[in-house]
Formats: C-alpha cells, structure tokens, sequence
C-alpha cells in the first residue's frame, strides 16, 4: 500500500501508509463515542491535581475533539517510539532507511538486522523505554495544566496512560513485536540466531492464536487483525531465517552462471525466442553497445502478440530495472536484491561477470537441505 512522506528527523524519512489515513477516523469513533472518555477521566484524576468533569469532556463537540486530538497524539507517541529504536541502532552503526506509520502502529525500517544479541536486545527494548519515558512527561505536563482547560488535561492524561500502556502491550513475547525481539536476543545468548528465531516465531505463533481467540469472544476486530499481523509476520521471519540459514557461507561467485548470456536491444522479439530455444534459457541481459540497459525473460514476451514478434524489439518488453551485485555479497542478499525481479547481474571491477536466477539460489538451497545443512544445533558454546 501507499506511503506518504510527512517530514523527517535525523535525515530518516517519516512516512504515513494510506491504512494508517483509512483506519484514523475510525480511532477517533472508538476514542469519542464508545465510553473511552468516562473510563479514561478517573485515570487521569489519580495521575493529576486538576479535576475533570466528565460532563463537560462529553458536551457538543468535545468528545470529537478529544477524539481527534488523542489519535493523532497516539501516533506521534508511535513515531517517537519507532524514534528510539532508530536511535538505539545508530549507536551501533545501523542505518535506518525509513519510518512508517500504519494501522499497527510503526515500522522502523532498518538497513540490516542485527545478529549480535546485545545488540538486537538494545534496539528492541529501547521503543519501550521511550514510551515509558514519554508517559513520564505527558505525567509531568498534567502537573501544570489547570482544569479550566479540560480537553486538553484529558488528551495528555490519556496520552500518558496509552504510551505506558503501549509500551506494556510491545513487551508481549508475541514475535515480530518489541517482545518477541527481546526474546530471540536472549535465546540467542545460547543457541543459534535461527534457532532462536525459530523459538521465538513459535511463541509469537501461540500468541497471534491467543489474541485471535480472545478477538473473537469480545468482537473485537483490531485485536483479530492484530493477531492476523503477527501470525504472518512471525512466519515470514522464521521462513526468512531458514533462507538465510541455508545460504550462509555462499556468495554471489559461489551460485552464479557464466558467462554472461545477452541479447542486443535491437534484436526482435522472432531472433530472441529462436536464441532461447537454442540456448535453452529464458533469462537475458540486455545489451546497447556493450552497456547493460535492461533484462528481458520469457514473461516479457508473453505481453507481444505472436503476429508482432518480427517487428518488436527487446527494447520495447524488457525490464529496466536491473539488481547488481558484486562476486563476494552473500547469496541471502543476492536473493533480497532480487526482490520480485527475474535475475541479479554479477559486476567485478564494473565489468559483468555472470548472472544469478532464482532457479541457481533453489538449486544450491535445495541441495544444501538435502544435505541436512538447514538444521544445525540450536546449541552453542557459552
């Protein structure tokens, strides 16, 4: 889905998903009309001098108001929470390529994930510690805030509660959130960073069932997608993990085909499908006088009418966009680089050197668990 760039801090892109821009007018409903405002005011009467008179919060427009302005603060309270793990990875050397904000919450886009245990274990748990630390100050603000200025004193009491609140709730050991983080770092003191993972996604797993069930007893549809988030999420992590597990020691060198097989930009699409035939290959770089301009595969040709293949050009079908890699990167990132594109161009010294396809990544990944190298011990050496 869609993002949107609002600002940045620390040069660090903060973005809205348009779920986040679907899901807001509904946070206000909940926050205005569904009894939040009464439950909330005797919170906030314990936390503050001031006293709140639920009637004049729940007169005219004010539950709207508040409403209004407690979602928004909620996700100011999330972006400075993603703040703080941004922040805790710069300290260890960690770019941090984006910050969305979404129906979840936040997502913290990191340049690589850690797999030092301390490290991992101080990045996840520092969004927490912010939380934490910024319900403090919205508690520090009720202190002077005076009741004459009661939606003000309700929306900072709430704003104050909720960032503690969320700060508990990221502390669940439900894997891919804060707790489910913190866990794989301390299993990872005594097992391997894939057996940890694999830990950790299980009891995320448990979890996204516990909170489907209780989602489904109290009708409670965030909760339901909530548990559907991290079901997912937990999966593709462990799924991710195993790649990577099967790939580690290889390199782009190791799995790459050479030479490298091209085809002219000018070529016809008639030349090009009698060169496959021979070749016995559907996946090509392609070639401008000798520079590379683009890749063409057999899913290209699938959009040329058969009665045009002798007066289309490869130019006109193939896909510009072309992943390079150097001969010493890591197989598991030659397979991110690749992300939804058919090949990655192998480059030494700025000259192409081969190609790696998804089939040459499955076949060493293939035989690689048919060897039984996918599952070494959980266990290492304290």
């Amino acid at each position: 889905m869609r993002n949107y760039r609002i600002t940045s801090v620390w040069g660090i892109p903060i973005q809205l998903n348009i779920s986040l821009l679907v899901f807001l007018p509904i946070l206000v409903w909940l926050i205005a009309a569904t009894g939040q405002i009464e439950l909330y005011a005797a919170i906030v009467d314990d936390l503050s001098p001031a006293r709140l008179d639920v009637d004049v919060l729940q007169v005219g427009a004010n539950p709207w108001l508040i409403g209004t302005a407690a979602a928004v603060g909620l996700f100011f309270s999330v972006a400075v929470h993603e703040l703080g793990h941004a922040y805790a990875a710069r300290r260890y050397g960690i770019g941090i390529r984006s910050i969305t904000l979404w129906i979840f919450g936040g997502l913290a886009s990191l340049e690589s994930m850690p797999r030092e245990w301390d490290r991992e274990f101080w990045i996840a748990i520092a969004g927490p510690i912010t939380s934490v630390l910024l319900g403090i100050v919205f508690v520090g603000l009720l202190q002077v805030i005076p009741a004459s200025l009661p939606v003000v004193l309700f929306v900072v009491g709430w704003l104050a509660v909720i960032n503690v609140v969320l700060a508990i709730f990221n502390m669940l050991p439900a894997f891919p959130m804060d707790g489910g983080r913190i866990l794989r770092a301390l299993l990872a003191r005594s097992r391997t960073y894939a057996g940890a993972t694999r830990t950790a996604a299980r009891v995320g797993t448990l979890f996204a069932l516990l909170f489907a069930v209780v989602g489904v007893l109290s009708w409670n549809p965030v909760l339901i997608l909530i548990a559907l988030f991290v079901y997912g999420t937990a999966t593709t992590e462990s799924r991710t993990t195993m790649l990577d597990e099967l790939l580690t020691g290889v390199t782009a060198a190791d799995v790459m085909d050479a030479p490298v097989r091209t085809v002219s930009a000018d070529a016809t699409v008639a030349d090009f499908t009698d060169r496959m035939l021979r070749d016995r290959r559907s996946e090509y770089v392609v070639l401008d006088d000798s520079e590379i301009v683009g890749l063409v595969t057999l899913s290209n040709l699938k959009r040329v009418d058969r009665d045009a293949h002798g007066s289309t050009t490869v130019r006109s079908v193939m896909s510009t966009d072309v992943p390079t890699v150097e001969p010493t990167t890591p197989a598991f990132d030659v397979l991110v680089a690749m992300r939804d594109g058919p090949l990655v161009v192998v480059l030494e010294d700025g000259e192409p050197t081969g190609t790696v396809s998804r089939s040459d990544l499955g076949k060493v990944m293939e035989l690689r668990k048919q060897l039984g190298t996918e599952q070494p011990t959980d266990r290492v050496p304290m």
